[in-house]
């Protein structure tokens, strides 16, 4: 089954992301590529139970299994070793990507208090947006008695557009809720 979003994209946003830049093919058009999903613990290395419940958490808001991250150098100011569990990440494609998308937009973010949008000028330059969320706890999936500590996540949204006005408008048609400038 598509998801609502991925067939949202092909009837309603691509013929205006075609009439909107003048592309000549439909192939030209941004879309979106991935979406990696990252969460760094600093104190991962010392504990392993830390890493084993965050990569729980992930799986259960992605549905699908991370990667555990390691550390390719030891600094002793940080106490940490060579290839010590440093973080834990998720890439997302196809309709996993969409579907987290879809919860991210629709549940997610509006559930965070005094929301005001999320900022227009979180762009790298070349059509990539990435934010950051403080807590797990507004994702419904997530059950407030069974986590262990709140803990944020940096999620980055990677598309196949050339700049960053062509990601703005294309994030803004799926309903990504930006602050006003």
């Amino acid at each position: 089954m598509a998801q609502r979003l991925k067939s949202f994209y092909t009837k309603s946003i691509l013929p205006k992301l075609i009439t909107h830049f003048n592309y000549k093919n439909s192939l030209q058009s941004p879309k979106i590529e991935k979406i990696v999903i990252n969460r760094g613990l600093g104190d991962g290395s010392q504990n392993s139970r830390i890493v084993e419940s965050c990569l729980k958490e992930l799986t259960i808001l992605t549905g699908q299994r991370g990667i555990i991250t390691q550390s390719k150098k030891s600094i002793a100011g940080f106490k940490l070793r060579e290839k010590a569990s440093v973080g834990v990440s998720v890439t997302l494609r196809g309709d996993r990507m969409y579907g987290f998308l879809d919860r991210l937009i629709n549940l997610a973010l509006p559930r965070i208090r005094d929301f005001q949008g999320v900022s227009p000028k979180s762009f790298d330059g070349h059509g990539n947006y990435s934010l950051g969320l403080e807590e797990q706890l507004m994702f419904p999936e997530i059950d407030y008695d069974k986590i262990d500590q709140i803990r944020g996540m940096d999620i980055s949204i990677v598309t196949t557009s050339k700049n960053d006005q062509e990601s703005l408008l294309l994030l803004k048609e799926f309903g990504m809720p930006f602050r006003e400038k």
